[in-house]
């Protein structure tokens, strides 16, 4: 899988000045990891929590995991984040040692800033310590989720910032569609080929083969690709999808559809095709699921891919497929 910013160079392109993106009709990326790691640090690092005649102070960021990235595709921003943040906290001026951590599992932009777990814990528990820490989950929690808040609005405003191109016709591109959701962004970053689109022209095609390992049954598998409710997850996007022989499915907002072929816990066969390929061109999918003694193995065969999609199809398995549901349902990496 390749990393950020070495996708197919076709698609995820840098913004230009001189208006090379015309119209905005490439997807261009920022990365805003490090970025987001330093903003975190700086609203959260000796942020002091008073009341109650309590005063704590949270001195570091123990832990700031995860990804953020910013994207502009056809004149519209999305943001896409998900931070796993360690804090720790200390009282201050008293002569006994109350300190501990705050977790935040699940900044992401599906959860509202409201709705975002926030954990309290207790180092050593002592009365006086449990009398903080019921400080610091009522009225601590919203000083956090205010410079969440913060952090949210602050990586919006300061990732707008080139993002959009002028359009030939406009001097000005409004930003009153800045929005946020992973389903948009994953539409799959395949390249738009050639104009050798249907019309019974000849488009050369390639297979492709990988092999994955998953933690989990055979049949967990097969559920995660023809449950609704686990391909909506994985996929992080309302889907349609009627699992039987002939049945239809779209997924990643219709830019992935087809139909099934053949479907059981052992093997699926699918009719697959990207909508950015030449018009009415499908490959066939065939998934081979064969559960070993500790984990269960699949095997991807596709044919017909147009050459020119090879790379960024590869990718497109590798990234919203394959680790979307290792991550999305826990069936773990194999190193």
């Amino acid at each position: 899988m390749a990393k950020w910013g070495e996708g197919d160079p076709r698609w995820i392109v840098e913004e230009r000045p001189d208006a090379t993106n015309v119209n905005n009709w490439h997807w261009t990326e920022k990365n805003a990891c490090a970025w987001s790691q330093d903003k975190i640090k700086e609203l959260f690092t000796n942020l002091t929590i008073e009341g109650d005649d309590i005063k704590c102070i949270i001195n570091s960021v123990d832990k700031c995991e995860g990804e953020a990235i910013a994207n502009n595709r056809k004149g519209k921003l999305i943001f896409f984040y998900e931070w796993n943040i360690v804090l720790k906290w200390k009282l201050l001026e008293n002569e006994k040692k109350i300190e501990g951590k705050i977790n935040i599992p699940n900044l992401s932009e599906e959860n509202d800033i409201s709705e975002v777990d926030i954990e309290i814990t207790l180092k050593d528990s002592t009365d006086e310590g449990e009398k903080v820490k019921h400080f610091l989950h009522t009225k601590g929690k919203d000083i956090i989720r205010e410079n969440l808040s913060k952090y949210v609005s602050s990586l919006k405003e300061e990732f707008s910032k080139g993002m959009i191109l002028p359009k030939k016709s406009e001097i000005k591109e409004s930003i009153s569609n800045i929005t946020s959701g992973f389903n948009v962004k994953m539409q799959m970053n395949s390249a738009i080929v050639s104009n050798n689109k249907g019309n019974g022209c000849k488009i050369n095609t390639t297979t492709i083969k990988q092999q994955q390992k998953f933690q989990c049954r055979a049949q967990d598998f097969y559920n995660a690709f023809t449950v609704p409710e686990m391909v909506q997850a994985f996929t992080k996007g309302p889907v349609k999808l009627d699992p039987k022989k002939e049945g239809k499915f779209e997924l990643f907002g219709g830019n992935i559809h087809g139909e099934f072929i053949e479907l059981s816990p052992a093997k699926i066969v699918q009719k697959w095709r990207c909508k950015q390929w030449p018009n009415d061109h499908f490959s066939e999918v065939t998934l081979n699921i064969s559960e070993k003694n500790d984990h269960t193995e699949v095997n991807l065969t596709q044919r017909g891919v147009p050459t020119s999609e090879e790379d960024s199809t590869k990718e497109n398995w590798e990234r919203y497929y394959w680790n979307s549901i290792k991550q999305t349902f826990g069936f773990g990496y194999f190193m």
